[in-house]
């Protein structure tokens, strides 16, 4: 198990800085949704697996209101962001999002891609934040790459500039949608290690993902989603080593062992509650 670097872990005292009660979501007729609850604590890492469909990605977008839940509540640092008067720009720079794509502005370099958004959310003078993107490009190992433009970059390098990028607006939550499904196999990695050492130093993550070995490795908990409700959660090692649900076990199975999986037959659709649309690609809010 990871060790943390900072205080303000899973233990901290306090209530949650994510709290999630009776969240119901839908599109049209699609109960994406279906009540969820779900708490974070301060420096926890928490990792939300499921099939597609299954609302994981749509629950990490209600955190910060980048979809409008149809009921039910969200706090995000004791502030709820389901009040209708609630100042979201306020909430969002708080919490950081990296997106499936990177979203980076392909005709500015990467440097200016960190400090465009300190400037015009955060005020912050051209000085402060240059320092602020040249410090987190270090952090994500790509100092060296501060004058290249998107296009000179990998998809793995992109992705660690988001990274950059969201973490330059000091955000005290981070958000990870599937961050490295858009990836190579073999630029997978680098991306993972950024986000091990974020949770290292304590930084609170909730996080969609299919990477079952990052999951057993740094998060503190597991959630698995299934249908829009919460099928099955608790420590890594228990929900991805020993589930104790049948639902929990078959997707595990097909995740880790899937030439093992039977063929559907010809012409079967996909399963009740696919078509989500999860993987869309949206860019992000200010502020992410």
């Amino acid at each position: 198990m990871r060790q943390k670097t900072r205080a303000g872990g899973p233990a901290a005292a306090g209530r949650p800085e994510i709290e999630i009660r009776d969240l119901h979501k839908s599109f049209g007729e699609n109960h994406v949704l279906r009540g969820i609850d779900l708490d974070v604590a301060r420096g926890e890492v928490v990792c939300v697996i499921g099939p597609s469909g299954s609302g994981k990605s749509t629950l990490l977008r209600c955190v910060n209101l980048l979809e409008e839940p149809n009921g039910g509540q969200v706090f995000v640092g004791g502030t709820e962001v389901t009040d209708p008067d609630v100042d979201i720009d306020a909430v969002r720079r708080r919490i950081g999002m990296v997106f499936q794509q990177f979203n980076l502005f392909p005709h500015i370099s990467v440097t200016d891609n960190l400090t465009l958004p300190q400037r015009r959310v955060l005020g912050a003078d051209k000085a402060r934040a240059a320092a602020v993107a040249r410090e987190n490009l270090e952090r994500v190992g790509l100092a060296d790459k501060a004058d290249a433009f998107p296009a000179q970059l990998s998809g793995g390098q992109q992705q660690r500039v988001a990274i950059a990028r969201a973490l330059s607006m000091g955000p005290e939550v981070m958000l990870f949608d599937e961050p490295t499904s858009a990836l190579d196999p073999e630029l997978v990695g680098e991306v993972l290690s950024v986000m091990r050492v974020l949770a290292g130093e304590g930084m609170t993550m909730m996080v969609v993902t299919h990477e079952m070995s990052f999951a057993r490795e740094v998060a503190d908990r597991v959630v698995f989603m299934d249908g829009g409700v919460i099928v099955e959660q608790g420590p890594a090692a228990q929900v991805v080593g020993r589930p104790r649900h049948e639902r929990t076990r078959d997707f595990l199975n097909r995740i880790l062992d899937p030439a093992a999986v039977e063929t559907p037959a010809a012409g079967s659709g996909p399963g009740e509650g696919e078509g989500e649309g999860e993987g869309e690609k949206r860019g992000p809010a200010a502020g992410s």
